[in-house]
């Protein structure tokens, strides 16, 4: 349970203290997350190979894809709004959580393919 709340909160899978991260980002400026190369404590590699976190767009789309269905059926099932309201609200929610869906579809990405070192 402490790798998913390590990923979660965006550190470094070898250490767990270091951040993956070293800015936020602003979606209302425009401005992606910017990621370390490596941890700052540790420095571990996040980056394995050139074009490793292209596979993280499938997981930022399942991330994206379970939050629109929840709001779908919160605001059209239990709360009985117009589908154009949902829709708009969906949008909305979309818009907000890019890159908190950014984040933490790299922090899993790295946390799926990284192997403890034993011994």
């Amino acid at each position: 349970m402490s790798k998913v709340i390590d990923a979660l909160n965006c550190k470094c899978p070898n250490c767990k203290e270091g951040n993956i991260f070293n800015s936020r980002g602003n979606v209302l400026l425009f401005n992606i997350p910017k990621m370390n190369a490596n941890c700052p404590i540790c420095h571990y590699k996040f980056e394995r190979e050139t074009g490793f976190f292209f596979g993280a767009m499938f997981v930022s789309y399942a991330l994206a894809a379970a939050q629109m269905i929840t709001s779908l059926v919160v605001f059209w099932l239990f709360i009985d709004l117009s589908p154009m309201r949902v829709f708009a609200i969906i949008a909305v929610i979309a818009v907000v959580l890019s890159t908190t869906n950014f984040k933490l579809s790299r922090s899993i990405w790295i946390y799926l393919f990284y192997k403890d070192k034993v011994g």
